[in-house]
């Protein structure tokens, strides 16, 4: 069975910086793109930042410039850096990676989620 486990959440002051991680687990036998979306109270779930299996990055223009995606292969494990935070950062992140497993099928995972909170 396949998990995806999330770290790194907690309450930051505007201009603070939080790192998010977040392991993949279990039966793996290759993971395409991982990323991170986010869900605040109110508003659609939106992608912030993906990478390939080959690294190429895309960010949501929100965050472009104060966060940062990057990938450990060895280790099936994605960050997500947040420099700058602001309050309207505010929100659950969710860890979402596209991973083969024992089936040799390829399947969209979901990590349980982290808070985020940023005070002004």
């Amino acid at each position: 069975q396949v998990q995806l486990v999330e770290s790194g959440g907690g309450l930051v002051q505007a201009g603070g910086s939080l790192r998010l991680s977040c392991v993949a687990s279990g039966s793996i036998f290759g993971i395409n793109a991982m990323g991170w979306y986010r869900l605040a109270p109110g508003k659609q779930r939106e992608l912030v930042a993906g990478v390939t299996s080959g690294g190429h990055t895309n960010y949501a223009d929100s965050v472009k410039g104060r966060f940062t995606i990057s990938r450990d292969y060895a280790n099936n494990t994605v960050y997500l850096q947040m420099n700058s935070l602001k309050p309207e950062d505010t929100a659950v992140y969710y860890c979402n990676a596209e991973i083969r497993g024992r089936s040799w099928s390829w399947y969209d995972y979901w990590g349980q989620g982290t808070q985020v909170t940023v005070s002004s």
